[in-house]
């Protein structure tokens, strides 16, 4: 006999944001006083980082999550009864087992959700939302929260100037849900495998490290063509997009891609200037920010792209809540 399967609802989109960056401010002073041999000039013409944010010692991956998911559910309107499946986009757990999703679940009060966590580091959250719209649209879930949270800080070598004025710790959230309306347009996604290790932690040293010079060439030549092709898809023209969000890897590279959409400055998220690069954190909470600063009208579109280590990308235009 056939098995019966369940079916969802026709379309999905982000009902609330939120986020959270931890308290310690550490500016570009701060690192040459920590014995880095930088300069503050040198580094805001590299990548645009004027500070960056890092966690406590004692604060983890799941603490800054939790900060960030409270604020989300409470942004869209739901309770930890609701919630029926939890994600967590990141790849700086201080082990590989277990999972962040399941404890974070369990603190916020979500009984017995689906839980699993989604390691696909800066373009993890793009590809996080996916599967959460994938899971209600299929009946398999109703409400999924949806966490990205990094915590680079404690995989820095502080001898290494070309990474550990890159990185910094932060969390961002969303909850995704049923919609009368598309919230998602389609997904455009993909790999360069053969550049696989461009991006990385170290296996011996455990710190991160990256090829950076590759890294750029590859994002500011191929991310642009992703990014209309999303638009496109989505039957959406970059003039009417109220924003676009990249991951927050280089202020280069976002200004070099914003140039080739034809975007101007204020509809573009360079949230890495106060904040540095925290891989999947960086696209919700950039978005997040701009929704609370009332940048970014409810209801409007707004191009996400995700691009990284993998190297992996995700590009999509998401309706704002």
């Amino acid at each position: 006999m056939p098995l019966l399967t369940a079916q969802g609802p026709e379309h999905t989109r982000i009902l609330g944001l939120g986020h959270y960056r931890p308290a310690n401010v550490v500016t570009n002073q701060d690192l040459i006083d920590r014995g880095v041999d930088t300069d503050d000039a040198w580094i805001r013409s590299r990548v645009g980082i004027a500070e960056r944010r890092w966690a406590d010692p004692g604060e983890t991956v799941v603490d800054m999550a939790e900060q960030a998911a409270s604020k989300a559910l409470a942004s869209a309107g739901v309770g930890a009864t609701d919630i029926d499946m939890v994600l967590v986009a990141t790849c700086t757990m201080p082990t590989p087992v277990p999972a962040a999703a399941p404890n974070l679940a369990a603190r916020l009060g979500i009984d017995a959700p689906g839980a699993y966590d989604i390691s696909s580091g800066c373009s993890g959250f793009v590809y996080s939302i996916n599967a959460a719209s994938a899971a209600i649209r299929a009946g398999q879930a109703t409400n999924v929260l949806v966490v990205a949270s990094e915590r680079f800080s404690g995989w820095l070598d502080m001898t290494d100037r070309s990474t550990c004025i890159i990185l910094g710790d932060a969390a961002g959230a969303a909850v995704i849900g049923s919609s009368d309306v598309p919230g998602f347009g389609p997904a455009v996604w993909g790999s360069d495998g053969a550049q696989y290790d461009s991006v990385a932690i170290d296996e011996q040293t455990r710190f991160f490290r990256q090829d950076g010079q590759a890294v750029y060439r590859w994002a500011t030549g191929t991310m642009a063509p992703i990014a209309l092709e999303a638009c496109r898809r989505a039957g959406v023209k970059p003039e009417e997009l109220a924003a676009f969000i990249p991951h927050q890897a280089n202020l280069r590279i976002i200004d070099a891609i914003a140039r080739r959409l034809g975007l101007p400055d204020e509809k573009v998220a360079r949230d890495i200037v106060t904040s540095g690069n925290t891989s999947a954190a960086t696209i919700p909470l950039a978005m997040s920010r701009m929704v609370e600063r009332g940048e970014i009208p409810s209801g409007a579109p707004v191009l996400l792209l995700g691009f990284g280590s993998g190297l992996a990308y995700a590009g999509q235009v998401v309706l704002a809540p």
